[in-house]
């Protein structure tokens, strides 16, 4: 039986997600299924429409058979960290197999290019010398690597890709990276029709024309536009309506006004951008509106949302490199019966509820949920996330 392992955010789980599950048990009809999730903010800094418990409830009824939890500490860092986290939790639980969207489809193509950024050290090299013109890291690493292979990657599932690949190769993981070719673009913005349809292994089909991707989702959820035909039915009665980044604005302008003099302290807030946030945190009149006047060509949208959700959350450069914990959010009877055969194998910790002061990133997770309450206010969460057990189905 295959052990397949899922990063994801789910923010939110839409026809997309859905038809890479399908797909898994179509490819693998007696696999099982191991999802880690984001929980309260994401990797592209963001905030989730979503609530862990509920996207839980979704994976579990769309045949995912145990999830887990990617502490926000890793969830809202760069996608190297990103990889390297989830992928450790994921190895403890003993995946043989990582499947992931990608916009080329040729996993080939990324063990080239992830044994180019780990072997050859022209690329550390070219990389300092683009970083040195003040463009920001990914347009440099990007650049790099197409001066040493003549390949083109800059497309955010392949650059996630990627660095799954290189976590698996540096650690010597036994780990086999499927893709899953994506139907859109994560910066699609309008929705285009096709009329395509795919006949699954169930013998129900998915119209591949209502595929659109999450942001985009999140984009029609915000005007009011019906999302209902691009998410499957069990999706919309969970949604946080009028939620987005900017709802958090007034929070994390509190923030930094009253600690404007130590915001270098927190993570990822580095060479003095500091000193932009704090110029402009008064003439802003959203988060968004904040992004665009601290931008620079040093930093994409993402670092910068990402660096303010570590404001936002208290999120210091002494918190980061903690010891990972494993935290159990739900599971199946296969799920129930897979866990009991591997629990003396691993490693590290698991948990299956929160326990205060285990884990400093432990304590950060509860303050994170405490703050992500308050902006979709939505005060059960705060007792959820230390009274909730594993979702059993």
């Amino acid at each position: 039986m295959k052990i397949i392992g899922i990063i994801a955010e789910y923010n939110p789980f839409h026809l997309g997600h859905l038809y890479k599950i399908k797909k898994i048990k179509e490819l693998y009809p007696e696999s099982l299924i191991i999802a880690i999730i984001s929980t309260n903010f994401t990797q592209r800094g963001d905030i989730s429409i979503l609530n862990k418990w509920n996207k839980t409830k979704i994976c579990l009824e769309n045949n995912v058979d145990i999830i887990l939890e990617l502490p926000t500490i890793y969830a809202t860092q760069s996608s190297d960290i990103f990889a390297s986290a989830a992928l450790k939790i994921l190895n403890e639980f003993k995946i043989d197999t990582l499947v992931f969207g990608s916009e080329t489809n040729d996993t080939s193509i990324l063990y080239n290019l992830a044994n180019t950024q780990i072997n050859n050290k022209e690329y550390d090299v070219l990389v300092q010398n683009y970083l040195s013109k003040g463009i920001n890291y990914p347009t440099a690493m990007s650049k790099a690597l197409k001066e040493l292979t003549n390949i083109n990657i800059d497309k955010p599932n392949d650059l996630l890709g990627l660095s799954y690949i290189k976590e698996i190769i540096k650690n010597n993981y036994n780990v086999e990276p499927i893709s899953i070719k994506r139907t859109n673009n994560y910066h699609q913005e309008k929705i285009i029709l096709n009329n395509n349809k795919e006949k699954l292994n169930d013998n129900k089909t998915i119209n591949t024309n209502n595929i659109i991707s999450a942001n985009l989702i999140r984009k029609l959820h915000q005007d009011n536009f019906d999302i209902t035909p691009y998410i499957p039915n069990n999706t919309y009665q969970y949604l946080y309506k009028n939620i987005s980044i900017n709802t958090a604005y007034n929070l994390l302008k509190y923030k930094i006004i009253t600690d404007k003099s130590n915001l270098n302290k927190y993570l990822t807030v580095d060479e003095g951008i500091e000193n932009r946030i704090i110029k402009y945190i008064n003439i802003s009149n959203t988060w968004e509106e904040l992004v665009m006047n601290i931008k620079t060509k040093r930093y994409t949208y993402n670092k910068i949302n990402r660096m303010l959700i570590h404001i936002l959350l208290g999120i210091t450069k002494e918190d980061n490199n903690k010891d990972i914990y494993l935290r159990i959010l739900g599971f199946n009877n296969q799920g129930r019966n897979y866990l009991n055969k591997i629990k003396k194998e691993i490693n590290l910790p698991i948990y299956t509820s929160y326990k205060e002061n285990i884990s400093n990133i432990f304590d950060i997770e509860y303050k994170s949920t405490y703050i992500y309450s308050l902006i979709t206010n939505d005060t059960s969460l705060i007792s959820q996330e230390y009274k909730n057990k594993p979702i059993i189905k």
